[in-house]
Formats: C-alpha cells, sequence, structure tokens
C-alpha cells in the first residue's frame, strides 16, 4: 500500500493539512477504509494511541477581562462633595464611599435599596432586618433582636454606629447616610470630584462587585456557542490560561458599528456573554486587559480518534494511518470525520481503541 506521511498545519474543521516526504511503496489500488496491507518500512519516530471520547473542536474570540455586575451610586443629601473613594479602591462594609460636607455615605450589605428612612416607629420590614443585619456585623446592638421590627435597641444601635462614624446622631437612618449594596465593591469610576455640588439623586460613582469576569461581545452568528454552564479556556496577557465558565449569555442582540464596538452602525449584532473565572489567581489586578476565550463549537460524541499528523495520504487516495504491532507495521485505509483539538475522528474495519500508530518526532 503506497503511503505518504501528512504535517498537519492546523486543527479545526477545515483542516489543512501538507504532504512530507517523497517515498511511496508500491501503489494499492482501491484501498477501503479498514484494508490493511504490510507497510514494508521502519517503525516510525514516534507513536500515539489510537483513543476512544469525545472530539471537541474550539472557536477563539475576543474577549475583556473586568469585574461582574457594574451598578452605579446616587449621592442622598445636598452639599459639597468632600471625599471621594478613587477608582480602583475596594470598599466594604461600613466605610465610606463619598464624604459630603464631611458627612460619609456609608456602605452596607443588602439587596433591598433604603427607599424610606428607618427610624422608630416605622412599620415592620425585611429593610429592617437587613439594617440590623449590618449594625450586628459592625459590632452594635449587643440587646437587639435581628428582626424586621425597628425596636428602642435598634435606635440605641444606630445612635451609636451614628456617633463612631461622626453624623448626626438622629437614631434615623437614611439615604443620606446608607447605601445598600450586595457586598463589597470596587469603584470602577467617579462621577464627582471633591468640591463639586451634590444633590439628592446625582449620579456620583460607577461600582463592580470585586467578582473577575470575562465579557465577550459575541457574534449572533456565533450564539450557538453560548451555552449557560458551558467550559471555555481564557489565555491572557502574556500566555497563561485559566478555565472559566459560561455564566450568563444574553438575550437581546445589540447592533455594532463597523470597527466592531457596540453601537453605531455599518456592523453586524452581538450578544453579551459572561464568563467566570474557576481561579482568580492567575489575572491578578488586571482590568479591562485583552483576552482570547476558546468556546467549544462542535463536540462529536464517543469516537475513535488520532492525532492529525498520523494520517497518511494514500497514494491511490485517501487516508491511512500507520499501525505499530510490536517489531512490524502495517497501513490501515481510514475514513475521516470531524477535527477538534489538534485530532481527527478516523473509523475503519481492524481499527481499536487502544492501538499504536505512527507520527512524526515530536
Amino acid at each position: 500500500m503506497g503511503v505518504r506521511r501528512l504535517a498537519a498545519l492546523s486543527a479545526g474543521i477545515g483542516v489543512t493539512v501538507a504532504l512530507a516526504g517523497a517515498a511511496t511503496a508500491a501503489a494499492v489500488m482501491n484501498a477501503r477504509p479498514g484494508t490493511a496491507e504490510p507497510s514494508g518500512k521502519p517503525l516510525p519516530a514516534g507513536t500515539a494511541e489510537v483513543v476512544r471520547g469525545d472530539l471537541v473542536d474550539t472557536t477563539s474570540v475576543d474577549g475583556k477581562l473586568t469585574y461582574a455586575g457594574e451598578r452605579r451610586v446616587y449621592a442622598g443629601a445636598a452639599g459639597t462633595v468632600t471625599a471621594v473613594a478613587k477608582k480602583g479602591t475596594t470598599v466594604a462594609r461600613g466605610r465610606p464611599l463619598l464624604k459630603i460636607d464631611r458627612k460619609p455615605l456609608v456602605l452596607m450589605y443588602g439587596t433591598l435599596p433604603l427607599y424610606r428612612p428607618l427610624r422608630l416607629g416605622v412599620s415592620d420590614g425585611p429593610d429592617v432586618r437587613q439594617l440590623e443585619r449590618n449594625l450586628k456585623a459592625l459590632g452594635y446592638g449587643d440587646d437587639m433582636t435581628v428582626d424586621e421590627e425597628f425596636t428602642s435597641a435598634t435606635r440605641q444601635a444606630v445612635l451609636d454606629w451614628q456617633e463612631d462614624r461622626g453624623l448626626p446622631e438622629t437614631g434615623t437612618v437614611d439615604a443620606a447616610q446608607v447605601v445598600f449594596l450586595p457586598g463589597p465593591v470596587r469603584v470602577s469610576g467617579a462621577d464627582v470630584e471633591v468640591g463639586d455640588p451634590a444633590a439628592p439623586g446625582r449620579r456620583a460613582l460607577s461600582v463592580t462587585s470585586t467578582r473577575r469576569t470575562v465579557h465577550v461581545d459575541l457574534d449572533t452568528d456565533d450564539q450557538s456557542m453560548a451555552r449557560k454552564g458551558a467550559g471555555v479556556t481564557i489565555e491572557l496577557p502574556g500566555g497563561a490560561q485559566v478555565k472559566g465558565k459560561i455564566s450568563e449569555v444574553g438575550t437581546v442582540a445589540v447592533a455594532s458599528g463597523g470597527d466592531g464596538q457596540p453601537g453605531g452602525g455599518g456592523g453586524g449584532a452581538t450578544i453579551d456573554v459572561e464568563i467566570s473565572l474557576a481561579s482568580a489567581k492567575k489575572v491578578g489586578r488586571l482590568d479591562q486587559a485583552p483576552v482570547t476565550v476558546a468556546m467549544e463549537s462542535e463536540r462529536v460524541k464517543n469516537v475513535l480518534s488520532v492525532p492529525v499528523d498520523a494520517l497518511l495520504a494514500l497514494a491511490e487516495g485517501g487516508f491511512g494511518v500507520e499501525v505499530v504491532d510490536g517489531s512490524s507495521t502495517r497501513v490501515v485505509a481510514v475514513k475521516t470525520g470531524a477535527y477538534g483539538g489538534g485530532r481527527v475522528e478516523v473509523s475503519g474495519d481492524g481499527l481499536a481503541e487502544g492501538m499504536k500508530v505512527g507520527v512524526p518526532a515530536r
């Protein structure tokens, strides 16, 4: 059976291979997948195993390393901005996001916004529980029960907290003093500077969570690749890789400009894809850094595969693999299928999982 060794140039659905070497044995006519003949050649320089399993092909897309959950913070009081947290600063519970007339707007944790002043006599509600939980976490209210009732013990805890924070000791908590957000935040931008006038409802800061994420504006033509929960591989600046998982997939397409950026005209459309990281240790403090995301584009289940460079071009046409059996070899004609991850699906009579096939020296 006449053969020539193939060198793989790339892996993927449109894989390209090049013929390498001019030596050809006697041609075998009308070879069919699975037929085998002794190759009459010395043992190959290297071997690889025929593997059974899923064959996965990936497509690389551009992404951006950032932080999850951006949202806005508004001033709750009128006056002059006397301090504001710097961009990139992490603010935790009990710490000020900014100060107006030297009075702090303090971060507390919770999902319910402060939609009413909380004071003695207010009706019971989950917002009261949320405040009491934070006061306890900050070390106030030894005699206070965390529930939905604003009691005299709650008021005393508020007074003690206000005294320590330099706030007017009123026993009432309102939007001029506290903003509730789900957890610690990272300041992503400031809309005010020291000396600017502030007013209730005026945007003051943009913040995010401290959770790292990768954002992808995915072309709608590729949206089938974006499956919530699917694993991906992210290549960071410098070449390091980290695993990730698709956590959110947008349902609304956004027009992109001719330069590929959201907004504008002349381009296609994209959907937002958010990817959570398996480990944030490798990414450090990088923000808005460009990354490359390898997303699964095709999966063929439970097939036999070999490295692409194990393929031989048969002189009579088609492909084969050189099976190594002890000190001898034989060429088995195969039918190729899907490509992915540097491997190719193969099938043919006499081909089985665990066999060794020849590959070029690595």
